[in-house]
């Protein structure tokens, strides 16, 4: 699936779009550079799952991992942009994460050989069509 956001709204739209796919144990996986909009993706994600849309949801950034109750799971959210060792995620509750609930990971590289299948990755980047325009790509591996 490719989704063109030209705006914040678009990404929550992209976002509500894989919502029917996810399910306990699902991994979402978040590409991109620095302000390409994970957060915002993530956000989107997040408040659909909870059933929320003005459900506060700060960036990970610093506590590193967040927790929210959904309806049917937990939903975790990931930011590993500051790990220096992949090792590092089963001090943040990976395991638990991985086992009871739905994951999305900002920065997934950084798992190094800890990126497993089946995941959703989810790319976003620059498109062609504006300034402030992105290209979402949404892959599934099973």
């Amino acid at each position: 699936m490719k989704i063109l956001s030209c705006s914040e709204a678009d990404t929550v739209a992209a976002a509500k779009e894989l919502l029917p796919k996810l399910r306990k144990g699902s991994l979402v996986y978040l590409h991109g550079d620095l302000g390409m909009g994970k957060s915002v993706f993530a956000r989107a994600l997040l408040r659909c799952l909870c059933q929320d849309e003005d459900m506060d949801v700060p960036s990970p950034t610093f506590t590193l991992v967040q927790m929210y109750d959904a309806p049917d799971t937990t939903a975790y959210h990931f930011d590993l942009y500051r790990i220096e060792d992949p090792e590092e995620i089963f001090e943040l509750g990976w395991e638990d994460a991985r086992a009871n609930g739905i994951t999305i990971v900002e920065w997934p590289q950084r798992l190094g050989e800890y990126m497993v299948r089946p995941h959703f990755d989810v790319t976003l980047s620059h498109s062609d069509e504006g300034e402030n325009a992105r290209e979402i790509e949404v892959i599934e591996y099973e």
